[in-house]
C-alpha cells in the first residue's frame, strides 16, 4: 500500500505524529539534566520514576475509553491535553510546575497511544498492517535521530521558543484531528457517553482489564515483551555504563598523518546514532523482507538476534566490532516493532481492541521500570555476567513467545473443529 493511497485519517496522523515526535525528542532527552540541576540528582532520580507509572495508567485508561467512546474522542483528548501542558510549561516560572507539565504531557501521550494504534487496525487489512505500522515507526525514529541533535541547541538556548513551538504544533495537530479524522469505532460497539458515570467507568475498566490479564496467552505475551523490553532498554542504561568504563579512546580511521579518534563517550554516541539511523533506513525494508514470515518466527528470531548481538558486546572494546554488534541487535529490534502491534490487533476481539492495545503497553512500562536492575548487578558481577543476564532475558522471551503461539494454535484448532 502506497502512502498516497492511504485513508485520510492515516495521512493526517502520519504527518502530525512525525512533527510531534521530532519536537518531543528535542526536549525529552534533556529533562533529566534540567531536573537534576534544579532538584539534585537523588530527587530527580525519584521524580523520573513517576512518568512510567503515569504512562501505565494513561495507556490502560486510554485503551478503555477508546473502546467505549471512540478512537477520535480519545485522540483529541490526549492531543489537547498535551497542547495545554506545553502552554503551562512555556509560561512556568517554577521547576515544580515544569515537572507537573512534563507529567501532564506524558499522560496525554499515553492516553492518545492505544486509540491511535487501534485506529490503524480499524482502517487496514491484515496483509497491509505490518507495513503501515512500520511506516509509523520509521516516522517516529526520524524524530528520535534528528531531535536530540537539534534539542542540544534549542532546549538550552531557546527553551521558551521550543516549548511554544511544541504547543502550537500540538494544537494545530489537534485541530487537524478535529476536522480531518473520522471515527472508526465499529458501530456495533459504540456506547453513549451520557449514560456513563465515573464510578461505573472505573469499575468497568477494572473488570475489563482483569478479564484481559486472566487471558493466559496474552499474559504470556506481556511477560515475554517485558523481558525483551528490559534487554532493549539497556542501550540507554548498562551499555552506556559499559562503554564509558571499559571502552578506551581509540582511533577510528587513519590515513598517513591524519586520524579520526573517538573518546569512549563519543563511541557510545556513535552507537546510539547508528542504531537510530538503522531504524529510520531499515524499518520498511526489513518489514518487507519478513512479510511472509509468521508472527511466531519473527518474534523468536528477533528476541534471539537482539540477545546475541547485545551479548557479543561484552567480548570486545574495539569500536568497529561494537558498531557491528549494534547492527545485529538493532536489526533484531527493528524486526519486532511493527509485528507487535499487528499481532495485538489480530489477537484482540474487535469490541476490545483499544483495551488490548493499552494493556499491551504494560510490557514497555514494566520493562523500563525493571531495566535498571542491570546497573545494580554491575556493582557485583563482571560485565560479561551482566550481558549474560541480558542474553538470558532475551532467550527466555523467545521461549515464552514459542509457548504463546502453541496456545494460540491450540485455540484455533479447537475453534475450527
Amino acid at each position: 500500500m502506497q502512502w498516497l493511497s492511504w485513508d485520510l485519517n492515516l495521512k493526517t496522523r502520519l504527518i502530525g505524529e512525525t512533527l510531534f515526535n521530532l519536537l518531543f525528542w528535542m526536549y525529552f532527552p534533556f529533562l533529566t539534566l534540567h531536573f537534576s540541576d534544579t532538584f539534585g540528582k537523588n530527587v530527580a532520580g525519584l521524580l523520573m520514576t513517576v512518568p512510567p507509572i503515569m504512562s501505565m495508567i494513561g495507556n490502560l485508561f486510554g485503551g478503555y475509553l477508546a473502546d467505549r467512546f471512540g478512537r477520535r474522542y480519545v485522540m483529541l483528548s490526549g492531543a489537547f491535553l498535551q497542547a495545554g501542558m506545553f502552554v503551562l510549561f512555556a509560561f512556568s516560572l517554577s521547576s515544580w510546575i515544569d515537572y507537573l507539565a512534563f507529567i501532564g504531557i506524558g499522560l496525554g501521550k499515553a492516553v492518545y497511544s492505544p486509540a491511535s494504534s487501534a485506529m490503524v487496525a480499524d482502517l487496514t487489512s491484515e496483509k497491509d498492517r505490518r507495513r503501515i505500522f512500520a511506516t509509523f515507526v520509521t516516522a517516529m525514529n526520524i524524530g528520535a535521530v534528528l531531535g536530540p541533535a537539534l534539542g542540544a541547541i534549542f532546549f538550552f538556548q531557546y527553551r521558551s521558543e521550543l516549548l511554544w513551538t511544541c504547543a502550537l504544533v500540538t494544537f494545530l495537530y489537534s485541530i487537524a484531528i478535529w476536522f480531518n479524522v473520522r471515527e472508526t469505532l465499529p458501530q456495533s460497539i459504540k456506547s453513549s457517553v451520557a449514560s456513563i458515570h465515573l464510578p461505573s467507568v472505573m469499575k468497568e475498566q477494572w473488570q475489563s482489564y482483569a478479564v484481559i490479564l486472566r487471558d493466559k496467552a496474552f499474559a504470556i505475551y506481556i511477560f515475554a515483551g517485558m523481558l525483551i523490553t528490559m534487554a532493549i532498554v539497556q542501550l540507554d542504561l548498562f551499555l552506556a555504563v559499559y562503554v564509558k568504563e571499559f571502552v578506551p579512546a581509540q582511533p577510528l580511521l587513519s590515513w598517513n598523518a591524519w586520524s579520526l579518534s573517538l573518546s569512549s563517550t563519543e563511541i557510545f554516541g556513535w552507537m546510539v546514532g547508528i542504531s537510530g539511523l538503522l531504524f529510520v533506513l531499515c524499518a520498511l525494508p526489513v518489514t518487507k523482507w519478513f512479510e511472509n514470515w509468521s508472527d511466531r518466527n519473527v518474534f523468536l528470531l528477533s528476541s534471539s538476534l537482539f540477545g546475541v548481538g547485545m551479548f557479543l558486546v561484552g567480548f570486545t572494546t574495539n569500536a568497529w566490532l561494537l558498531f557491528g554488534c549494534v547492527v545485529i541487535f538493532t536489526v533484531g529490534e527493528v524486526m519486532r516493532t511493527p509485528v507487535e502491534q499487528s499481532f495485538v490487533s489480530k489477537y484482540a476481539p474487535e469490541h476490545a481492541r483499544g483495551q488490548y492495545m493499552g494493556a499491551a503497553n504494560l510490557q514497555y512500562s514494566l520493562g523500563r521500570f525493571l531495566a535498571p536492575v542491570t546497573v545494580i548487578l554491575s556493582e557485583w558481577i563482571m560485565p560479561i555476567g551482566v550481558f549474560g543476564f541480558i542474553l538470558f532475558c532475551s532467550l527466555l522471551s523467545a521461549v515464552l513467545y514459542g509457548k504463546l503461539f502453541q496456545i494460540v494454535q491450540k485455540r484455533e484448532s479447537s475453534h475450527s473443529s
